[in-house]
């Protein structure tokens, strides 16, 4: 694996636990770090994001590999496994803390990621508008230990099995190839 090179990419899509517990399964995916972004005060603790009132997203920080699984092929998975049309919620999770975002963190990937959401959008994969906020990454704030790998360490929770389950299984149905040998 001379010369590899990895890359970064920031996606916010609800709450963490879910959007980790998908892209952590994902063939090509080396790291997925949930944590905070695109907020106003620095250092925020996770009771200070999830009152909404710093501006913050729960984001995942994935590195991948773009030789084993391209950017777009990451967005199409983030497309399908929550919900980009709701405005500052998911499900049950609502605030500007859930929104749908891309931080890109370079030009080429702020236009792939315009021309994903215009295919979705062109095709009309979605009832309603493609509501997802395309933005710059800036400063991004590793979450507490306590919520890392969460669904992994917690599947018996019941936030886990009715909210992170259904993603796992929509995944597992319609990304199978794209899953790491043991989450296949």
């Amino acid at each position: 694996m001379e010369n590899q090179e990895i890359e970064i990419t920031t996606l916010a899509g609800g709450c963490f636990w879910c959007t980790e517990a998908v892209f952590e399964r994902i063939k090509g995916v080396v790291k997925v770090i949930p944590g905070f972004t695109g907020g106003d005060i620095k250092n925020p603790a996770y009771r200070e994001i999830i009152t909404g009132r710093t501006g913050h997203a729960e984001a995942i920080e994935i590195h991948f590999d773009p030789q084993i699984i391209s950017f777009e092929e990451l967005l199409y998975i983030f497309f399908s496994t929550h919900d980009p049309t709701t405005l500052n919620k998911q499900q049950y999770d609502v605030g500007t803390q859930y929104r749908s975002a891309i931080f890109y963190h370079s030009e080429e990937q702020k236009q792939k990621a315009l021309a994903v959401i215009q295919r979705l959008e062109g095709e009309k994969i979605f009832s309603n508008k493609i509501v997802t906020e395309v933005t710059e990454a800036s400063a991004y704030y590793e979450a507490e230990p306590e919520h890392k790998e969460y669904y992994s360490k917690h599947r018996q929770q019941q936030y886990c099995q009715v909210i992170i389950d259904p993603k796992i299984k929509k995944l597992k149905e319609l990304f199978s190839e794209k899953l790491k040998k043991e989450n296949v």
